[in-house]
Protein backbone atom coordinates (compact mmCIF):
# COMPACT_ATOMS: atom_id res chain seq x y z
CA UNK A 1 0.00 0.00 0.00
CA UNK A 2 1.12 3.08 -0.91
CA UNK A 3 1.70 6.10 1.36
CA UNK A 4 -0.03 9.20 0.48
CA UNK A 5 1.85 11.55 3.12
CA UNK A 6 1.77 15.69 2.20
CA UNK A 7 4.30 17.38 3.07
CA UNK A 8 3.15 20.56 4.95
CA UNK A 9 5.66 23.29 5.71
CA UNK A 10 6.49 23.91 9.51
CA UNK A 11 5.38 27.62 8.74
CA UNK A 12 2.87 28.40 6.20
CA UNK A 13 4.74 30.30 3.06
CA UNK A 14 4.95 33.94 3.18
CA UNK A 15 5.54 36.52 -0.31
CA UNK A 16 7.73 39.72 1.20
CA UNK A 17 6.99 43.35 -0.46
CA UNK A 18 10.84 45.06 -1.30
CA UNK A 19 10.63 47.18 1.70
CA UNK A 20 10.82 44.64 4.06
CA UNK A 21 13.25 42.73 1.74
CA UNK A 22 15.35 45.89 1.87
CA UNK A 23 15.15 46.12 5.65
CA UNK A 24 16.08 42.44 6.31
CA UNK A 25 19.20 42.39 3.56
CA UNK A 26 20.25 45.77 4.30
CA UNK A 27 20.24 45.99 0.63
CA UNK A 28 18.41 48.82 -1.23
CA UNK A 29 16.40 48.36 -4.55
CA UNK A 30 19.21 48.51 -7.02
CA UNK A 31 21.73 46.03 -5.79
CA UNK A 32 19.00 43.49 -4.81
CA UNK A 33 17.95 43.50 -8.86
CA UNK A 34 21.33 43.76 -9.71
CA UNK A 35 22.09 40.29 -7.33
CA UNK A 36 19.05 38.72 -8.77
CA UNK A 37 19.97 39.29 -12.19
CA UNK A 38 23.36 37.84 -11.19
CA UNK A 39 21.52 34.81 -9.79
CA UNK A 40 23.44 35.78 -6.32
CA UNK A 41 19.52 36.24 -4.89
CA UNK A 42 16.68 35.04 -4.79
CA UNK A 43 14.34 35.68 -7.84
CA UNK A 44 11.17 37.67 -7.20
CA UNK A 45 7.64 36.18 -7.87
CA UNK A 46 5.01 37.60 -9.75
CA UNK A 47 2.06 38.67 -8.21
CA UNK A 48 0.41 40.69 -10.09
CA UNK A 49 0.88 42.80 -13.49
CA UNK A 50 2.93 45.76 -11.39
CA UNK A 51 3.56 43.98 -8.44
CA UNK A 52 6.00 41.11 -6.97
CA UNK A 53 7.57 39.72 -3.65
CA UNK A 54 10.23 37.35 -2.48
CA UNK A 55 8.85 34.02 -0.60
CA UNK A 56 10.29 35.16 3.04
CA UNK A 57 12.04 31.45 3.41
CA UNK A 58 13.96 31.79 0.46
CA UNK A 59 15.46 35.13 1.61
CA UNK A 60 16.21 33.86 5.09
CA UNK A 61 18.33 31.20 3.67
CA UNK A 62 20.09 33.37 1.39
CA UNK A 63 20.79 35.55 4.86
CA UNK A 64 21.65 32.68 6.57
CA UNK A 65 23.98 31.38 3.44
CA UNK A 66 26.18 34.60 3.68
CA UNK A 67 26.71 34.48 7.73
CA UNK A 68 27.45 31.29 7.07
CA UNK A 69 30.53 32.21 4.70
CA UNK A 70 31.09 35.22 6.70
CA UNK A 71 32.12 32.68 9.95
CA UNK A 72 33.45 30.12 7.73
CA UNK A 73 35.70 32.56 5.75
CA UNK A 74 39.37 32.49 6.73
CA UNK A 75 40.70 35.90 8.29
CA UNK A 76 43.46 38.13 7.79
CA UNK A 77 46.74 37.93 10.04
Amino acid sequence: RESTMEVVPSRPLRIIRLPEVESRVGFRKTAIYAMERAGKFPRRVQLGPNSAGWVESEVESWIADRIAASRSAPRAA
